[in-house]
């Protein structure tokens, strides 16, 4: 059950569908069926447009850059 997004061709509306099996998408403003699909981001993103994650911190839990066992979590 994929989510697309649309935009309608008679109104403009831009929106997200959930489609099921073969069924098409309609305009929820106007129930036009001449829908342009666009480009989703979730589903044109690489692996390397990915945001970098910070390096873990000195203790690996917290971050506490005293080391193991330092901060008050532990």
């Amino acid at each position: 059950m994929p989510i697309y997004e649309y935009v309608c061709s008679a109104c403009g509306h831009a929106f997200e569908a959930l489609v099921y099996g073969h069924e098409e998408a309609a305009c929820p403003e106007c129930d036009g069926v001449e829908l342009e699909k666009q480009p989703s981001v979730f589903g044109t993103r690489s692996a390397s447009a990915r945001p970098e994650l910070p390096p873990p911190g000195a203790c690996g839990s917290c971050g506490d850059p005293r080391g193991p066992g330092s901060c008050s979590l532990n």
